[in-house]
């Protein structure tokens, strides 16, 4: 008797199939494919305080893009209303992080960020900046300076710290 060996990706394929086919016909959840266990680039930023977990996927800046191994996406420069981002550039306080404006669980919680740069004005210590009250407390006092990028940043949070 002959065996006939199948590959494994074949298996697969038709178990994803017949998956999808009983799946849809009961109208239950989206097949998404089979999950990935690949390294992606994660990076913590603050928010009132704690270190949430983010990654980055897509900016509207191309240059960003380039330099951070993103996608480029121009639609998301038309982008308006999205929560702040904030990003100190120059001079800052050991363990700096990025800021958040707001997190998951929020209700104005959007992964897409509008980034906001913040300089520290000459002669000022840096201090560490933990979450965007702070930051908009020490622009207002002249302390710092917070410029909008105009540039959008898809972002999503996926993990909440405490």
């Amino acid at each position: 008797m002959t065996r006939k060996v199948v590959p494994a990706s074949v298996i697969a394929f038709v178990a994803v199939a017949a998956f999808a086919s009983a799946v849809s016909a009961a109208g239950g959840p989206l097949l998404l494919g089979p999950r990935l266990h690949s390294r992606q680039l994660a990076y913590r930023g603050f928010y009132d305080g704690h270190k949430d977990t983010y990654l980055i996927t897509d900016v509207s800046s191309k240059a960003q893009a380039k330099a951070l191994h993103i996608n480029y996406s121009a639609a998301l420069s038309g982008v308006r209303g999205a929560p702040p981002q904030y990003f100190v550039k120059g001079r800052a306080a050991p363990g700096q992080l990025a800021v958040f404006g707001s997190e998951p669980g929020e209700s104005d919680y959007n992964p897409l960020w509008e980034e906001l740069f913040v300089t520290w004005k000459p002669g000022v210590k840096p201090v560490l900046l933990v979450q965007d009250d702070q930051i908009k407390g020490l622009a207002k006092s002249g302390k710092l300076t917070v410029k909008d990028a105009h540039i959008v940043l898809n972002a999503p949070i996926t993990k909440v710290g405490k």
